[in-house]
């Protein structure tokens, strides 16, 4: 069953924060932002982290890993709970219990309890589904994929101002509180914590389920399916090769985001002379400004890849937007592998930025294509692909902490460059029938004529109003005229 009026244009209505479609938006984007920055905000002070709790690497490893693990199962789940009881109370649940973990990781004092609260934490990462399937039910096709693009990238970019902001806390913790470096970092965790509640709360009273209203009265009504019809659909979307075959595609690329997020600190401070010999709080706020570099491309790189999604369907349907994945896709892969053979920092910077224009643009592809696969289960869809990314960033956490490449993380990164080429060619085996063509073109045309007669009733508008202006000039100056 389709959902009915969604909003048909984002930018043109960008800051008309009283439509529930905009508001829901920008309350989706920054309510992942603020889970992505809770997610990853140890990330930049592991340097520190490291040193006072003795981890080894492969403890590091360990503690990437659990980072993301745990997500794809909840991830998994999340999806079925947003076709069950709405997005808008399964985000609000998330953020507030998620809050939880972010700040007792303060409590850590050991790699075991580290690791447990790390793990934790991989809950929130769950988010990137609900923030997916709230922005697909607030838009329709013709712009879908710029607003599921905008909604992530932008959320995804907390993994890069963490990189900033987190150093920047817990200095401003250690000049402004005499804290030292153990309570600095533990303090700034217990921060975060509380401001993801917050958000947690706000998202209750300011968003809405789907335009027309919440899930549980659009049941009342007849307007949604029953809540034991959503299981049915979820297996039946699990079976579809289709939704495997972008679970692999998601961890090539928002997976390879994961773990560069949660190594490329660590890995400047280890791989370039430039570090030599600075103090470990120094290193730490120099290498996460670097390191910043890579989320924030977020800013408009995730959004470019949902544009040009929706702009290839405009040309070729949905067949447009399988072939522009796997073109972004390669182009990820490659530039991944020229990354990890840089030799010197000023090289290193500028290969970083390709490679996470690349890798933003194919996670933002990826997603212009999710909202069509399966609409009866599009929770069970997100889901499933969300997962894979998650997927993909521990079979690369393994690929860090592993015997053969422990000690060499560029060598590591350059193979999974080359695995990323590789699962690039499955875009092009995503299919779709030539009913299920035809009938997204007429949608996706039918939805730019909504946006054409809104342009025209105003380009009207303002011509009447031109009229009225005239004529009563006229009558005011008849000698004039």
């Amino acid at each position: 069953m389709e959902l009915q009026n969604k909003a048909t244009s984002l930018w043109s209505n960008f800051f008309n924060v009283r439509m529930v479609q905009i508001r829901t938006f920008h309350m989706t984007w920054f309510a992942f932002f603020a889970c992505f920055f809770a997610w990853f905000g140890i990330a930049p002070m592991m340097i520190i982290v490291r040193e006072e709790l003795g981890l080894t690497k492969s403890q590091v490893g360990w503690t990437i890993i659990a980072s993301v693990a745990v997500t794809i199962f909840a991830r998994l789940f999340i999806g079925w709970l947003c076709d069950r009881i709405g997005p808008r109370l399964a985000y609000t649940w998330l953020l507030v219990l998620g809050s939880l973990p972010v700040a007792g990781i303060g409590l850590a004092d050991d790699f075991t309890s580290f690791l447990l609260f790390r793990l934790a934490i991989g809950v929130i990462g769950a988010s990137f589904v609900i923030t997916q399937y709230h922005t697909s039910v607030m838009f329709a096709p013709n712009v879908v994929g710029t607003a599921n693009a905008t909604s992530a990238g932008w959320g995804n970019l907390g993994g890069g101002v963490t990189q900033i902001v987190m150093p920047l806390i817990f200095t401003g913790f250690i000049v402004g509180f005499s804290f030292t470096d153990a309570q600095a970092w533990r303090a700034s965790m217990v921060l975060v914590g509380a401001i993801t509640f917050c958000i947690g709360i706000a998202y209750y009273f300011l968003t809405q389920d789907a335009p027309d209203g919440n899930y549980k009265d659009l049941r009342a009504k007849g307007m949604l399916p029953s809540k034991a019809k959503v299981t049915g659909a979820y297996f039946q979307a699990m079976a579809d090769y289709r939704v495997w075959l972008m679970f692999v595609i998601y961890g090539a690329c928002f997976g390879v985001e994961l773990l560069v997020n949660g190594s490329i600190a660590l890995y400047f401070v280890d791989y370039f002379d430039y570090f030599n010999d600075k103090p470990l709080a120094e290193a730490a706020v120099t290498a996460g400004m670097i390191a910043s570099l890579f989320g924030l491309m977020n800013i408009f790189a995730r959004t470019l890849g949902g544009i040009f999604g929706d702009n290839f369907a405009s040309l070729w349907g949905l067949k447009g937007r399988t072939s522009w994945l796997f073109i972004v896709l390669l182009a990820e892969g490659i530039a991944l592998m020229l990354f990890s053979q840089m030799p010197i920092l000023l090289l290193a910077i500028p290969t970083l930025i390709l490679f996470s224009l690349c890798t933003q643009m194919s996670e933002g592809a990826t997603y212009s294509v999710v909202p069509f696969v399966n609409k009866k289960a599009l929770g069970a869809v997100a889901g499933v692909v969300g997962a894979g990314g998650n997927a993909g960033a521990v079979l690369g956490g393994f690929l860090l902490k592993s015997e053969a490449y422990n000690s060499r993380w560029d060598d590591a990164y350059f193979l999974i460059g080359m695995i990323v080429t590789g699962v690039a060619f499955l875009a092009l085996f995503i299919r779709f029938s030539p009913e299920k063509e035809a009938e997204e073109r007429a949608l996706f045309e039918a939805a730019n004529m909504e946006v054409l007669q809104h342009r025209a009733d105003e380009a009207n508008a303002a011509l009447r109003h031109s009229v009225e202006i005239v004529e009563e000039y006229r009558s005011k100056h008849p000698d004039k005229m």
